[in-house]
Order: structure tokens, then sequence, then C-alpha cells
């Protein structure tokens, strides 16, 4: 394995699909390749997964939330619950990884365990967790609580959750089952664990009532640039998703989660750091340009009011001068919002941009690379090259990019030696070159892995 300073020899790469968008797509809908139902629409999911698949993207990813108003993004409004989705797709689909957003705030350890566990074996270990704390305050109503919880608490809660639903997931040791029927009994009770687990947030005996993958247990995905967010990332996470939009951003980001990893003994090489990513692709500079510039003309003032005022816990900006400077809002109808989202409208606030300008800067939270094939795989060589990215998240947003980034992007990317020709495994943790987590019983002891259920015993 690599050290922590030296890029992986091949680059992952991440799909994101949000159907009929998301808020860095306001206008997505109006593409007539995109269905108007798509964010609910299994064909065009399964047409998307087998198109990722067939370029050897890493994985699949589903975002997720609870909580809408008639404000928020298309795809918000009226989309599947990602673990039935990627269930669906798992039985559509042969290798590529499907990665689930679950809520930690609004969802039972047990519960998430078990749902996670069964979309890993449905799929045969190419399923994965992305944790969220849940950004909308406004979900609190929807589960019967009062409030939502602040930042520091959710994240607290949060870590808990993964230790229990990662314990659960050691609830059988591999060959707990009869691999024949010459066994003495169907289950060998000294191979099976309960949890016994008393916390502050949560009280699970257990155990988990379904085994682990041959993947051992789902790859965990964080994304978080507040000093929480970060924390959690260095304890538990594989991969972290970040926004970064320079190549400084995310080397920083990945300094600090490294030297904290470190700080809890982790392998380094176990981290695999991901920004989003968006592209914008024609045959020349100059089209490419034109093509964002004619985008960016049908944007609606009304939604990137929304799409700002959803970073500040619904903070109603439509009544500040829009020539002005940014208004100074207090932190506390912040504390919903993405705090590298905030930092960076901090800091326009300082530079003295208007609040037109943070509107339009919002269009872009992540890196976007505009131009032709060939300047977008260059970008994204610097990028991996400098130890910036292991990877990238593509967001899946016009068709004609979609398909250029498949069929031009990815062939130069393969040429520079970045993309292998195949999946280098059958499990998501084997693409990511991640190894499996020894079996751990109560107490942490490790566990010497034994034959799977229907295999022979040595």
């Amino acid at each position: 394995m690599p050290t922590p300073a030296q890029p992986r020899k091949t680059l992952k790469l991440g799909a994101v699909l949000v159907g009929v968008g998301d808020a860095s797509a306001s206008e997505l809908w109006r593409d007539e390749g995109v269905p108007l139902d798509a964010s609910v629409n299994l064909k065009w999911y399964v047409q998307q997964a087998r198109e990722a698949e067939a370029a050897r993207f890493d994985f699949l990813f589903i975002v997720d939330s609870q909580y809408i108003t008639s404000a928020y993004p298309h795809h918000h409004l009226n989309r599947f619950e990602p673990l039935t989705l990627l269930s669906a797709l798992a039985t559509s689909t042969a290798r590529i990884g499907l990665i689930a957003t679950v809520s930690t705030t609004y969802g039972e350890p047990f519960d998430t365990a078990r749902r996670l566990a069964s979309l890993d074996l449905l799929s045969d270990g190419r399923a994965g967790w992305n944790i969220v704390t849940s950004q909308d305050a406004g979900t609190a109503g929807n589960f019967s609580r009062a409030e939502h919880g602040d930042y520091q608490t959710r994240y607290r809660r949060a870590a808990e959750a993964v230790e229990v639903v990662t314990g659960l997931w050691n609830s059988y040791e591999t060959g707990a089952f009869a691999s024949s029927r010459q066994a003495p009994e169907f289950l060998d009770k000294t191979k099976l664990h309960s949890l016994d687990h008393e916390g502050e947030f949560y009280r699970v005996k257990g155990p988990l009532n379904i085994f682990r993958s041959r993947q051992g247990q789902p790859p965990l995905v964080q994304a978080g640039t507040s000093p929480e967010g970060r924390d959690l990332s260095a304890r538990v996470a594989d991969i972290v998703f970040s926004f970064a939009r320079t190549p400084a951003e995310s080397l920083e980001l990945a300094a600090d989660v490294r030297r904290r990893a470190q700080a809890y003994g982790r392998n380094l090489d176990e981290l695999l750091f991901m920004p989003a990513l968006n592209v914008v692709l024609a045959n020349t500079q100059a089209e490419a340009e034109q093509i964002e510039a004619q985008r960016a003309a049908k944007l609606s003032l009304e939604k990137m009011h929304q799409a700002l005022s959803r970073q500040y816990n619904g903070h109603d900006f439509r009544h500040y001068p829009l020539d002005e400077p940014f208004p100074q809002v207090d932190a506390a109808d912040a504390a919903a919002g993405l705090s590298q989202f905030r930092d960076e409208i901090e800091h326009g606030r300082q530079r003295g941009q208007t609040l037109r300008q943070v509107l339009y800067s919002l269009q872009t939270p992540w890196l976007r690379l505009v131009g032709t094939p060939e300047y977008v795989a260059e970008q994204i060589s610097q990028w991996h090259a400098s130890g910036a990215a292991d990877g990238f998240n593509l967001f899946v947003h016009h068709p004609q990019d979609w398909l250029r980034f498949r069929q031009q992007v990815v062939p130069l990317l393969r040429a520079r030696g970045l993309l292998s020709e195949d999946y280098e495994g059958a499990t998501l943790r084997e693409h990511l070159g991640l190894s499996v987590p020894e079996h751990r019983a109560r107490g942490g002891e490790a566990l010497r892995p034994g034959p799977r259920p229907g295999q022979a015993r040595g």
C-alpha cells in the first residue's frame, strides 16, 4: 500500500444520481434527456447504474434527506428511499458498489445495521454506508421530536451510532452456520455474540439476526469539514467525501483528518479522499463555457434564494438588497447548514461580496470543470498526482455531459494509467483497495476468519 503522502495508483470514481436535479442543478428537469419522473423512475436508475458499471465506476451514491418544503430542490421533493432503491439495483447490476445515505440522527442503530447488512448480502458484498447527521432542523417534526439537537450532540450521537452498528455487524463469526448437512448442529452457539451496549444515547443488546457478507462490513463514508465532522471521519470513515473546490482545500482537509486518524490508531492507507465533481464538456473550451453560461442564465433567483436559505436554517434573505454587502446573520441561524459553505460565505462577506455574488457562487458549491474532455482529464490527473484526491464523486446531471465523461474522459484517464481496464475485485472493498475488517466479538478481541456458509471447512 502507498504511504499517506503518495497518491493511489488508480483513481476511484463514484456516480451520484440526483434524478431531476439537486440544488447545484436546479433546472436539470428541463433537459429533454432527463425524464420528468427520473427521481422515482426505476428504469432510469437501472440505465444509469448499468452505464456507470460499463464504464467501471467503483460505486453508485444515493443521497437522501427526510424533510422537505415546497422550496426544496426538485430531486428532494419526490424520490426513493436509498436502501430500497439500491436493493432493486443490486439485482440489475453485478459489480458496481452501492452506497446508501442513512441518518444517525433519525435512525435506530439496530435497524440501520440490519438493513445495510441485508443490502450487503443481497449484492454479495457491494454495499456502503454514507453516514449523515441530518442537516434540516425540520426533520424533527417528522419523527415525533420536539427539537433537532445541536451540532455537537448530533455528532456525538453519530459516533455512538456507528459504534453500535459496526458492533452489531460482528454478531456472527464466520463459520457460525453449518456448511454441510453432516455438521453436528446448524448454529455453532460459541460463534454468536451479543453486543450489550450501554452508552449516552443507546442501549442495544443484540445480537443482529443477519450474517456478515464476504467483504466483512460495508465501507463507511462521511462528509464534514467542521471539527466534529473531521473527527468523525478520522475515527470511522473509509471514504471522506468533501466539497473542496481547490487542491489546496482538499489537501488541508486530508492532512487534518489523517493527523486525527493517526491519533486514533488508524491505518492511514485505509482512508480515501473523494471530492465532489461536476463537469460541463464540449469539443472546445469556448463551446463548453458557452453551454455553462446558457445554463447559468436560466437559473431562477428564487431558487438561488432557497438554496442559500437552507444553509441558514430557513433564514429568509429575500428582503435584503441584492447589490449591497452580504448581510450579517446571527450564527445561530446557521446551525443546520453545511459548515464549509457557510465558511466560504463568511469569507466572501469579509471581502465585501454582495448578496447577489454569494447567491451565484453557491451554484457551484464544489469543483466544477468546464472544458474539453482533454482538459477535464488533465485537471483530474493533476488533483490525483498532488495527493488532493484519491478519486471523485461525479454528480450525474445533464445526459450529454454524463455520456461524454464515460466515452471520452474515462478512456483518457485509462490511457494515463489512472483507471483499471476492469474491476479489481468483486466487492466494494476490493474495488477501493480496502482490507476486510477482522471480526471482533464483544470486548474487542480479533477472531480468525473461517469459511463462509456453503464453503467446506478445511
